[in-house]
């Protein structure tokens, strides 16, 4: 079936890999054959302090290493807070927790760290407001790397940061716990994990410009391609975030679970935004106009499809 000159309901072996990270297949080879770098290390020496930051093997590894710092107990709780105040949270965030204490989504008696979750690359506004509750703060800063919040505190004001670099960057491994106090946190990353890690990231970073305005402008195009499909945005974007997803809203009050597999069946990765009436796909600095296009079509034949 053919819809604006895209193949629609393709045979399964022959499925395109679109994902909400920006690593592909061609990257394996590219990154392996970047030269050696430790441009990196300066990078983030000047952007976050010298003795700052450790790298780790993922995200999920750079929470366990913050939660770790607090000596929990089994008994104590984390209280996580997001940008929208939806009840969605990642698992990968939920199992680290659990591995230590409890969590809720709401202040506790119990509750002895607040866990910011600034969603999909939109900050979390007024986090300094936070501070009033006089318990230690982790931002999860996973998919907003460039992102900052309307007083660019963003980052700053969690006494430890999560970055997770496959959210931004075309590569499979790598994380950053940043301390925004005097703790010093070292990881047994294995080194030739770490080199590898560090020579992406100082051949990638050199693009930060180019990443942040391609993802604006895909998030820009996209959102005005899929109004005739009466979908809008569910954010609004602003000169200061850059996007990880492009989430929207639906006029038609779709099946979003059904869209989930519809668009799985297309080869692209995606989810509902549980608790909302939401939904996202990915926004990349790697996607082109047409792949674009392609995700409206694919939309467009489910919609056709459940008239």
């Amino acid at each position: 079936m053919i819809q604006n000159g895209f193949i629609t309901n393709p045979y399964h072996e022959l499925m395109p890999d679109y994902k909400i990270c920006p690593f592909s297949t061609v990257d394996i080879v590219k990154n392996k054959q970047l030269p050696e770098s430790n441009y990196i290390d300066e990078y983030f020496q000047n952007r976050f302090g010298e003795n700052r930051f450790t790298y780790t093997v993922n995200g999920r590894d750079a929470i366990s290493l913050a939660l770790s710092h607090f000596q929990l107990k089994t008994t104590d709780c984390v209280t996580i807070l997001t940008t929208t105040g939806n009840f969605y949270i990642s698992s990968c965030v939920t199992t680290e927790i659990e591995k230590h204490c409890q969590w809720s989504r709401t202040i506790e008696s119990n509750t002895k760290i607040l866990f910011v979750n600034h969603e999909f690359g939109f900050p979390y506004e007024n986090i300094e407001a936070l501070k009033k509750y006089n318990v230690p703060i982790i931002e999860d800063c996973a998919h907003s790397f460039f992102s900052q919040d309307a007083n660019a505190r963003t980052g700053k004001v969690g006494d430890f940061v999560i970055y997770s670099f496959p959210k931004m960057f075309p590569i499979q491994v790598g994380g950053l716990l940043v301390s925004n106090n005097d703790c010093v946190i070292k990881n047994n990353i294995p080194p030739d994990l770490l080199q590898y890690i560090k020579n992406c990231l100082s051949f990638y970073i050199k693009d930060s410009e180019a990443i942040i305005e391609t993802r604006h402008r895909n998030y820009n195009y996209i959102s005005e391609i899929v109004k005739e499909l009466q979908i809008t945005e569910r954010f609004a974007l602003t000169n200061n975030i850059t996007p990880g997803v492009f989430m929207f809203k639906s006029q038609k009050h779709l099946n979003y679970a059904e869209l989930k597999l519809f668009l799985y069946k297309h080869g692209i990765q995606c989810s509902v935004f549980y608790g909302e009436d939401a939904f996202y796909i990915p926004v990349h600095q790697n996607l082109t106009y047409d792949d674009l296009d392609y995700f409206k079509a694919v939309m467009k034949t489910f919609m056709k499809q459940k008239q």
